[in-house]
């Protein structure tokens, strides 16, 4: 179930602030605890985050909530490290995320460097933490029709992107339009999008004294205490009393120069008088403070407004006022309250809260993936044996995963030519924080020769027999695995397939119920991770192999956070194709629905009808896996160990693989043409394997 919300603007100045606040205070009478997350902040001391946490009093670290300053963000992105940035940002989210019931994420806000990016942005944000969206879109000068195409090219953009948007907000409309928006909103966006209406709150666009004295660098001669009174309107105090007068309006914002006594206490006597409208504060021009006897006046009076000073002249600090933007702030309590209420008013709860915990996201991104391998792998530390101590690669991916400090290691090998090796490479590895052993000079080498003949002399192995094969690193690495000395295994950069698993199938053997051992790679795309079977070990299944690599391949997706969605891949999709491999395919998907009611399969299926949603509904336009499919059985081991290179090469495609299935204990074989990456990720892949034996 849905554990997260994404509050998206489409543009600056869309009020998203209420929608936060009015969210967070029906979170939290909802669940115990609620997490507050903003990935890109404007600055160090964000005014966001002070607002969420003091206002609701939420136990939560400064350092915790945020990922990176918007500065950050920029240079970062310029220097090509979007993929750091978003791995940043998934770990900050994740690791706040675990304390926490359900999530509240903020994006952006429009504003400063980097404005022209800031959807794309949020959406690459969203997608990657697998987060639902609400959408947040001012009216403010807008018509109809260009405000309901902004909002429409907002959710197409997100929903191009595969990111779900559970709401779009329609904020800042006039009173007496609000129906009108609702009607065009709802009819331009799908029936399942909930839609809230929220008009415009005059008190809540208007800056307070505190902001205005901020922006135009204001001392303070009186009234501090005051300092948070909701501005309405100003007025440039330049006529005589007598005609100013008739000029106030409620929360008046008087400017004039400060040598102008009977402007300052005419308004400070219009607002203790029943008679004419309150005053929010008076802001004095050109650097004039009132005389000593005015002075003394006011310091006199019972009730007075916030008076400000400033250096430059009437016109001038006028401009500046009518340029200030309002913001919610911690200090302010009132605004804090009237946002509440009409976030309370105009929005429907209670079913916003259902669309909120009963989504459930069925998607999950590359980035997302790989930080929960390694998290999983983390989690509970496996011991894995790398037989191939002589490979490059395997001391390279060996240094990284002691760098990361994920798994415990043993390397077969002589050390001190791994040693030698490590340093021609110019690598540096504590080889206190991992085990090196050479096979025929290992204390186990005669044990290990002497359970190899009992298991294996039915099958005419001799004892010299056994004593050859446990020199091999393969046989030895599997025995340490059936002795229990260690959890899995990795193998393959520098032997064939079958010569790594075949110790395996000799003595690991298959699991009950399991009549073949089949491989799966995890094939991250740009956006989806999709898994591919069987690429690697069974050359021509037959309907029941690929039955069992179908349902195997099902289950391990599931086991790695991934929803299945089958598609048994043929020549032709549905009904219509003819002859022995088709035919072949059909069968096998016939089985899966009798042996596995539960899973979501279809087949025969064409390639491009499983994975491109306009494809897949124009040929099987029924389907509830056609054009979403994300694990990909192909027909033969020819077919998919050429497609999963070719996507491999030509997407660019991360292949986290292969990873077999149906053994009893886990030995993952590698391409001989792997690259380092493929075996630090095969190890975690096996590692995690492991903690489910």
């Amino acid at each position: 179930m849905n554990k997260a919300i994404y509050i998206a603007t489409s543009e600056a100045n869309s009020g998203k602030s209420i929608v936060t606040l009015g969210l967070m205070r029906m979170l939290l009478g909802k669940t115990a605890k609620v997490g507050y997350f903003r990935p890109i902040i404007d600055d160090d001391e964000d005014n966001h985050i002070t607002t969420i946490t003091s206002h609701f009093e939420l136990n939560l670290d400064k350092n915790e909530v945020f990922a990176f300053t918007r500065s950050e963000y920029i240079q970062k992105r310029n220097r090509g490290e979007e993929g750091e940035l978003i791995d940043t940002i998934i770990e900050k989210y994740k690791a706040l995320e675990e304390k926490c019931d359900f999530m509240l994420v903020e994006g952006t806000d429009f504003s400063g460097e980097g404005t022209a990016i800031e959807l794309d942005v949020n959406i690459l944000i969203a997608k990657n933490l697998g987060i639902p969206v609400i959408i947040v879109s001012s009216g403010v000068g807008k018509t109809l029709d260009e405000f309901i195409s902004g909002l429409h090219l907002a959710f197409d953009s997100f929903k191009e992107k595969e990111v779900d948007v559970l709401a779009v907000v329609a904020n800042k409309v006039k009173e007496e339009n609000i129906e009108i928006i609702r009607e065009g909103v709802e009819k331009n966006l799908p029936k399942t999008v909930f839609v809230s209406i929220i008009p415009l709150i005059p008190s809540l666009n208007n800056p307070t004294i505190k902001e205005i004295s901020e922006a135009i660098n204001a001392e303070i001669l009186f009234g501090k205490e005051f300092i948070n009174n909701q501005t309405g309107s100003f007025k440039v105090g330049a006529m005589q009393l007598r005609n100013y007068l008739t000029h106030l309006e409620n929360n008046s914002l008087i400017i004039t120069p400060g040598d102008r006594a009977d402007i300052i206490l005419g308004a400070l006597q219009a607002n203790i008088s029943s008679n004419y409208p309150s005053v929010s504060g008076i802001v004095l021009t050109g650097g004039i403070i009132p005389d000593e006897p005015i002075v003394k006046l006011i310091e006199g009076l019972s009730q007075v407004v916030p008076i400000l000073s400033v250096k430059e002249g009437t016109f001038s600090v006028a401009n500046k006022i009518g340029a200030v933007r309002s913001h919610m702030y911690a200090g302010n309590k009132e605004k804090i309250n009237i946002s509440l209420n009409v976030f309370d008013k105009y929005v429907e709860l209670e079913k916003l809260t259902k669309k909120l915990i009963t989504f459930k996201n069925n998607g999950i991104t590359p980035r997302m993936f790989q930080y929960n391998l390694l998290k999983r792998a983390k989690s509970a530390r496996k011991h894995i044996v790398l037989p191939e101590g002589n490979d490059d690669r395997i001391l390279t991916a060996a240094v990284r995963l002691v760098e990361a400090d994920i798994v415990d290691l043993t390397i077969l090998g002589d050390k001190a030519k791994i040693e030698s090796n490590i340093l021609r490479l110019g690598l540096k590895m504590d080889m206190n924080k991992i085990s090196v052993i050479n096979p025929i000079k290992s204390d186990y080498y005669e044990d290990f020769t002497n359970t190899l003949y009992e298991l294996r002399k039915n099958k005419g192995v001799t004892i010299d027999i056994a004593a050859d094969l446990m020199g091999d690193v393969s046989y030895f690495g599997t025995m340490m695995i059936y002795k229990g000395l260690a959890d899995g295994m990795v193998s393959g950069a520098a032997h064939t397939t079958q010569h790594t698993i075949r110790p395996a199938l000799q003595f690991i053997k298959t699991k009950p119920n399991f009549s073949v051992v089949s491989s799966i790679f995890f094939m991250c795309l740009e956006d989806r991770v999709s898994v591919f079977g069987d690429c690697a070990i069974n050359p021509n299944p037959t309907a029941e192999q690929l039955a069992e690599i179908a349902i195997s391949s099902a289950d391990s997706s599931k086991s790695f956070g991934i929803d299945p969605k089958i598609a048994m891949l043929s020549y032709s999709s549905g009904s219509s194709g003819k002859g022995a491999d088709v035919d072949k395919v059909r069968k096998a998907t016939e089985l899966i629905k009798e042996l596995r009611p539960d899973l979501k399969v279809e087949g025969p299926i064409q390639y491009d009808a499983a994975v491109d949603l306009k494809v897949g509904k124009s040929k099987l336009p029924n389907s509830e896996v056609a054009g979403k499919a994300n694990v990909l059985i192909f027909p033969d081991l020819n077919t998919g160990n050429n497609t999963y290179k070719a996507v491999q090469r030509e997407t660019g495609a991360l292949a986290i693989g292969p990873m077999l299935q149906g053994l009893n204990k886990p030995v993952n074989d590698l391409s001989r043409g792997c690259t380092v990456d493929d075996i630090f990720n095969t190890v975690i892949l096996t590692a995690i394997q492991a903690q489910d034996i």
